[in-house]
C-alpha cells in the first residue's frame, strides 16, 4: 500500500463524514457530517474552514451556479443559497418514511443527481437509488440496503454504484445526454477482504477511486475492475473521495468515527478528521446540477 504525502485539512472529528465535492471556480471544497447535520466549507488556499448548522441529516451538495447549491438532505432536496445559507425544499424525498435518509449521491456530466436512501439502521433493502432530471425524481434502483460509490465515466456512457452491504460494485450504461440507465446493472468486482466499499470518485481516465471503508485506504480501479493502486488514510473509516486543487491532482478524503467505543476511538485517533492526499491525481472538475 503507497504511503503519499497526507496532511489534515481539518480536524474537527465527523461522527460521519461524507459527501466532499470541490468547486474549481472559487477552490472551495465542501462536505458533510451526515450525523450531526453540519455542512463543513474549506477556502483551500487560505486553509479557513467554516462550519454551517443545517438543522436536518444531510449528505450531498451539487452546484447548481455561482450563487446556489441543491443539498441531498433526509427528507428531501433543497436549494441553499450560498451568501446566507438560507434553504429552501424543491423536492421531498422519502419524506414519508422516518426510517430512511440520504446518503452518497453525484452529479452526471448531463446535469442528472443520482441520490441514495438508505435505512437509519442500514435495514437491508431499505434504500433505493433515485435520479433528479429535469426537476423531477425517478426511482432507478431499489431495494439497495447501503448505496455508496454512485460516480461516472468521464463521457457520461456509465454509471457505477455499490451497495456495501453486497460487496459489490455494479456498472451501468447510461444515456450520455440524460444521464439515465440504458440498461441493467452487471457486477464490475466483488470486494473481499478487510473493509467495504464506500464513496468513489471517477478520473479523468475513467479510473474509480473508492474509499475502503473499515480498511484505512483508498483503491484505483480501472473501468474493468482490476485494482491499480492502493493509499493509506490515517483513519481506519475511510468514507469517500473528491478530486480538489487548481490542476484536481490532490484527493480530499472524509472519514468517520460513527459506532467506535472509547478504545477504538484511541487507536484510531483521527478517525472523523478530513484528510489532504498529495495523490498525483488526474482529477476531473465537477459538473454542475441542472434543475430543470
Amino acid at each position: 500500500m503507497e504511503q503519499v504525502p497526507t496532511s489534515v485539512l481539518s480536524d474537527d472529528p465527523c461522527h460521519l463524514g461524507e459527501g466532499p465535492t470541490y468547486d474549481v471556480t472559487t477552490d472551495t471544497a465542501w462536505w458533510f457530517d451526515i450525523r450531526e447535520g453540519r455542512l463543513f466549507e474549506a477556502q483551500l488556499a487560505s486553509g479557513s474552514i467554516r462550519v454551517h448548522a443545517l438543522g436536518r441529516m444531510a449528505s450531498a451538495v451539487g452546484r447548481i451556479d455561482a450563487e446556489r447549491q441543491l443539498i441531498v438532505a433526509e427528507d428531501g432536496l433543497y436549494v441553499r443559497k450560498i451568501a446566507d445559507g438560507a434553504m429552501t425544499l424543491i423536492c421531498p424525498l422519502e419524506a414519508d418514511n422516518p426510517a430512511t435518509r440520504s446518503n452518497d449521491a453525484r452529479v452526471h456530466p448531463s446535469g442528472t443527481f443520482w441520490i441514495g436512501t438508505m435505512g437509519r439502521k442500514a435495514e437491508a433493502g431499505a434504500g433505493a437509488i433515485y435520479a433528479f432530471h429535469h426537476g423531477e425524481i425517478s426511482m432507478l434502483f431499489p431495494r439497495v440496503s447501503i448505496p455508496n460509490s454512485i460516480c461516472f465515466s468521464p463521457d457520461g456512457t456509465t454509471g457505477y454504484f455499490a451497495d456495501t452491504a453486497r460487496a459489490v460494485l455494479y456498472a451501468v450504461p447510461l444515456n450520455p445526454t440524460t444521464g439515465l440507465p440504458r440498461g441493467e446493472p452487471e457486477v464490475l468486482l466483488r470486494h473481499t477482504g478487510i473493509g467495504g466499499l464506500d464513496g468513489s470518485v471517477c478520473d479523468a481516465d475513467g479510473n474509480i477511486w473508492n474509499a475502503c471503508w473499515g480498511a484505512g485506504r483508498i483503491d484505483v480501479y480501472s473501468p474493468q475492475g482490476e485494482r491499480l493502486r492502493s493509499m493509506s488514510v490515517p483513519a481506519k473509516q475511510a468514507s469517500c473521495p473528491a478530486f480538489v486543487g487548481p490542476d484536481l491532482s490532490r484527493l480530499l478524503v472524509t472519514s468517520a468515527w460513527q459506532d467506535m467505543d472509547a478504545a477504538a476511538r484511541a487507536a484510531d485517533p483521527q478517525a472523523g478528521y478530513t484528510f489532504l492526499l498529495e495523490a498525483s491525481a488526474r482529477g476531473r472538475a465537477e459538473p454542475d446540477v441542472k434543475l430543470a
